[in-house]
Order: C-alpha cells, then structure tokens, then sequence
C-alpha cells in the first residue's frame, strides 16, 4: 500500500484550483528567459493532480518524531533559543546549514522572544557564513515543506558566481562537485566559531 493510500484524499476544489490545465505539461520558458545567467531551457513534468489532506509533516503528528527537536552531531552551534545545523550531507556550495528554533514551535506559534532573537541572528550567520573563504553572499530561503518544525535555511554563494544568484542557488548544491570532507569540516568550524564569538556554543554535541 502506498502512504497516500493511508490518506482519503481527493483534489482540492476552490476557483484558483478549477482553472488550473493538471495534466498539461506547461510552458516554462518565462522562467529561462527571467533567469538566463542560469537556465538555457527548462521541461516542466505534467501538472500532478493537487490531492488534499496534504500528507502530514515530519512531526506534524507526534512531535516527539521532529528531526529538529534534540540534541544531534550536526549542531554546529546553539544558544538558549536558536541552533544552527550543518554537514549531514555534503554538497558543492562552500556552506550550507539550517537555522531552527530549539523548541519545537512553528512559525504560526513561536513565541515572540523566540521570532525576536531570529533577526540579529540572521545577520550572525549571514557574517559567519561570509566569513568562509571564497562566500560573497548569504543567501536565506523558507520552505517548511518537509517539517512542520520551523526552519530556515542559510547558503553561502560562492564569489564571482552570478550563474547562482536569487533563488536558483539552492539548486546548484546539487549540481556543483562536492566539497571534500576536510574541506567541509573547515567551513564548519569557521562558521561556528564565528557565531560562539557573539555567544552560545560551538559544537555543543561532538
């Protein structure tokens, strides 16, 4: 049985879901055109079929399954609010690391002291991520499709790279050769150890 079989779903229905073409394969050529230092053309898969409930996420349920709740290896650095996690996988951006709350609160629920220490500590991040030899810029992306816990993400662009400005960054961890393993450990740790300079711990959990 597949998991969406465990859920009675069946197509949304509002306005904006009844004028949609699902099962066309659309034209995306706006978005080569829009993004040309990036894409030279782009086939989009068939438009799927927008089936709610929306299978629940990663401890929408029972919060005691969140993968961000915890202590983990991955924690580069934490204080009493906030963690920033990193190098569970390697990729070919210089850094790429996530930014969540150590509670288990959502957007829609964080508590206001919690909302207000994310600000300052943003433009922490983004001054420890650029400070990785070979990062001009640090790019910051919400999606929160894969766990209700909220979380943000943080990217360090490399310099000189125009081919990865605005939102294809992401994409290009993928596509870029892998950083080697002594390498990654160093970005790490020169990340955390920028962010323990202005307070809480650097590796908490190694």
């Amino acid at each position: 049985m597949s998991d969406d079989a465990a859920f009675d779903q069946h197509p949304a229905d509002s306005a904006y879901h009844r004028r949609l073409p699902i099962g066309e394969v659309l034209d995306a050529s706006a978005i080569a055109e829009g993004l040309p230092w990036a894409f030279e053309s782009i086939t989009m898969r068939p438009l799927e079929p927008m089936l709610v409930p929306e299978k629940p996420r990663g401890g929408e349920i029972d919060p005691a399954e969140c993968g961000h709740c915890g202590p983990s290896v991955h924690t580069i650095w934490h204080d009493e609010l906030w963690q920033v996690r990193a190098g569970w996988d390697v990729g070919g951006l210089p850094f790429i690391g996530g930014v969540a709350p150590r509670e288990h609160w959502l957007l829609e629920n964080a508590p206001h002291d919690v909302l207000a220490a994310l600000g300052p500590l943003m433009q922490r991040v983004s001054q420890a991520v650029k400070s990785v030899p070979g990062v001009a810029r640090c790019h910051f992306g919400r999606w929160n499709d894969g766990s209700v816990h909220m979380h943000l993400w943080a990217m360090g662009r490399p310099a000189g790279m125009m081919q990865g400005r605005g939102a294809v960054l992401a994409f290009w961890d993928e596509i870029l050769p892998p950083l080697p393993p002594e390498m990654a450990e160093a970005h790490l740790r020169i990340v955390a150890e920028a962010l323990a300079a202005g307070g809480g711990e650097a590796f908490p959990y190694r």
